[in-house]
């Protein structure tokens, strides 16, 4: 009977040296977890802050960008596309521009059929609001000209017009009235 009582025993203290053992593992486990988790949501945070500023900085460095559509593409560098662009600009929206009030100009996307646009850096934000204030001479020709917004902010602009539209569309359905 001794040796019986002696094997209960040696069982049950092995089954709580297991129950011990795995309670001790779950709580690594879970302290584990705990920090690991909080390292991701950090981690989280400095990216979306990070994604933040490049959006900023991203803004800040097309703060003085224009994006002209339907100039005609007929220069054969970089100082015939400027000689090009300034003619142009004075001869349709009647804004005198010098060579120094463009930091940058260059054409985007790929060489087709149809006309690539023009994206221009202007030294002075005086400059780009004194011909977006003539934007309007461009009215009744194929010319016009936009804002240079990041990708994210055209996606975010598209989305929202698309919405719009919606929402004008619900305005102008005919409303249906019932009476009691």
């Amino acid at each position: 009977m001794d040796l019986e009582n002696q094997r209960q025993e040696i069982r049950d203290t092995g089954k709580n040296i297991t129950e011990q053992v795995t309670q001790n593992i779950s709580r690594m486990f879970e302290e584990k977890f705990l920090t690991l988790e909080k390292n991701h949501e950090n981690l989280k945070e400095r990216v979306e802050n990070q994604e933040k500023r490049l959006h900023m900085l991203e803004k800040q460095a097309r703060k003085n960008n224009l994006v002209f559509f339907g100039v005609e593409e007929n220069e054969k560098s970089y100082a015939s596309l400027e000689r090009n662009f300034i003619t142009w600009v004075e001869e349709y929206l009647s804004v005198k521009l010098n060579y120094s009030d463009i930091q940058e100009i260059k054409r985007i996307g790929k060489k087709e059929e149809r006309l690539r646009p023009i994206v221009v850096t202007f030294s002075t934000l005086g400059t780009k609001i004194k011909i977006m204030k003539q934007k309007r001479a461009l009215k009744d020709t194929n010319y016009y000209i936009k804002e240079d917004y990041p990708k994210y902010v055209l996606e975010k602009r598209k989305e929202l017009q698309e919405q719009l539209k919606l929402e004008r569309e619900k305005e102008l359905e005919p409303k249906l009235y019932t009476t009691n």
